[in-house]
């Protein structure tokens, strides 16, 4: 009997001493942070323009004018071909 109480005693001391003695591990504190969400917000050519009656290559400045040209005002005569690339003949040649 004598036995089994020291016994149950070296065992109730090992299991305090590892409860004060080993390092607390926060599982919140060691994770990964999750990834932050970046939005960028860019401002387009196509605030900077407004449809001011021009029709023709010959009047763009710029190959991002013609586009918004063609995409925003009516009656323009940028697109001969309709594949809605405009302006792809000189002065401009506008790729794509």
């Amino acid at each position: 009997m004598y036995k089994s109480l020291l016994l149950v005693g070296a065992a109730a001391a090992a299991f305090l001493y590892y409860k004060t003695h080993a390092p607390l591990k926060n599982p919140v504190a060691d994770a990964e942070p999750p990834p932050i969400a970046v939005s960028v917000v860019t401002t387009t050519p196509e605030s900077v323009f407004r449809c001011e009656g021009k029709q023709h290559c010959s009047q763009m400045a710029s190959c991002a004018e013609a586009r918004f040209y063609l995409k925003h005002c009516p009656a323009v005569k940028m697109d001969g071909d309709g594949d809605g690339i405009p302006c792809e003949t000189p002065p401009l040649q506008c790729a794509f």
